[in-house]
């Protein structure tokens, strides 16, 4: 009989084995992993929860709070390059734990952030421990998944951002208000607490269940390792040439050019996870809880679009539009915000809604157009610079909106500067980065 099959296609019964095994993958590593990224978002940006509290407890200035926020990204700075790189050398399982207990250990002593040195302090160390998960999951995800399912996996698993706000919001709101004065603490206080204690517990969970190689997966059966082994070897080889160079990669321009990109995605990125309840405040709503539920209704919107996206980016191969489309929407709605915010309290819901979307909608499109020219320690130690010194955006958003706040009494005008930003990060990807392609689809 001739053969009719075409040539690379998996014959029917090893794409239904395949489609099994990861299943099978998915459904062990994606949900520990996106429980443990709800944790480090709600503990990163909870503080913008308690600021609506302990600022006027502990009479923190704008600037102080937007310091403060912004200097847990100078640690994440510092420790995010070593912390992958120890990944490499001992396993996503240990470091991804090790990460976990620190920074859920800072954040339940982020309650005794008193005096604004010690909240500077709590706040660069919170940084320092969570410092190389993200990038760390990224490049385990990316020894477990072919690029062609790497987008919805990204998407479902980097949703974690918004799903902690749709937790986050109102559980802060019920905490805050709820405990408030219980055991002599304030709210903000317990919110620390409360929030950074499962962190730790979760954190030593993952240490017994995750499992850091392929050859590793004993859940797997003999056959479905050996299936997605021949996989992942065959997306290695249609993938082509990829630097795997540690110090080459390092002169290589595509790599500042990546950097300089997530930085301006995240400028917008922190300033709707920072600022998120201020701008609800500013809009005229006065109530913690109520602020909680608006921003968890805007954080369940940007969760459907970023796990959209990565749906869409599978089936049509093209993040790299969908980056830009989404990073036009946010600064948009980032813009519409500025203009609305003293107007219609309805409005300013909305259009925040359609920021947030799209600051957060762009992460998982945007981490795929890296990752098909890295690989091995160039991807390693790419994926860290982009997401560390990229994150170095976090900073600036809420210190840079901070005293803008204090000089001028506005917010608005901090929000159009990041709205202009979110749209330069959209020109620089069709002009430049789209060249980095030529001649492969993205």
């Amino acid at each position: 009989m001739t053969d009719t099959s075409l040539p690379g296609a998996a014959a029917p019964a090893t794409a239904t084995l395949l489609d099994t095994a990861y299943r099978r993958i998915f459904w062990r590593l994606i949900p520990i992993l996106m429980v443990l990224w709800v944790l480090a978002w709600v503990d990163r940006v909870n503080i913008s929860f308690a600021k609506l509290q302990m600022a006027d407890e502990l009479r923190f200035s704008e600037a102080v709070y937007g310091l403060g926020a912004g200097i847990f990204y100078i640690g994440y700075l510092l420790f995010e390059v070593p912390s992958n790189l120890l990944l490499q050398r001992i396993g996503a399982r240990k470091t991804i734990a090790r990460i976990a207990i620190g920074w859920g250990t800072i954040c339940a002593l982020m309650s005794y952030a008193t005096t604004p040195a010690t909240f500077y302090i709590l706040r660069f160390l919170l940084g320092a421990f969570e410092a190389g998960f993200f990038p760390g999951v990224i490049l385990f995800l990316t020894q477990w998944f072919p690029s062609e399912r790497r987008a919805k996996v990204f998407g479902i698993f980097m949703s974690s951002v918004a799903l902690s706000g749709v937790i986050g919001g109102p559980l802060a709101g019920q905490i805050m208000t709820g405990m408030q004065g219980m055991g002599g603490l304030s709210g903000w206080q317990w919110l620390f607490i409360v929030e950074g204690i499962p962190t730790v517990l979760i954190g030593l969970f993952a240490l017994a269940w995750l499992t850091d190689r392929l050859e590793q997966a004993h859940w797997l059966s003999d056959a479905e390792r050996s299936a997605v082994r021949d996989d992942l070897e065959r997306d290695a080889r249609a993938l082509g040439p990829r630097e795997h160079g540690l110090s080459t990669v390092l002169r290589d321009p595509r790599l500042w050019i990546f950097t300089l990109v997530y930085f301006c995605i995240i400028i917008a990125n922190a300033t709707v996870a920072f600022w998120g309840p201020t701008i609800m405040r500013e809009a005229g709503f006065g109530h913690v809880a109520t602020i909680g539920w608006l921003v968890s209704g805007a954080s369940l919107v940007g969760s459907a679009v970023m796990i959209g996206n990565g749906l869409m980016a599978d089936r049509t191969g093209r993040p790299l539009l969908q980056c830009v489309g989404s990073l036009i929407v946010g600064a948009l709605g980032l813009a519409g915000v500025a203009f609305a915010l003293h107007g219609s309290p309805q409005m300013v819901v909305v259009l925040f809604s359609l920021a947030l979307a799209g600051a957060y909608g762009a992460i998982p499109v945007f981490w795929q157009l890296p990752n098909r020219l890295f690989a091995g320690t160039a991807a390693a130690a790419g994926i860290a610079i982009i997401n560390s010194f990229g994150n170095l955006g976090g900073f600036l958003a809420p210190y840079g909106l901070g005293l803008l706040k204090d000089a001028t009494g506005q917010i608005a005008p901090g929000l159009i500067a990041v709205a202009l930003v979110e749209a330069l990060a959209a020109l620089i990807i069709l002009v430049v980065v789209q060249r980095f392609f030529a001649g492969r689809r993205a």
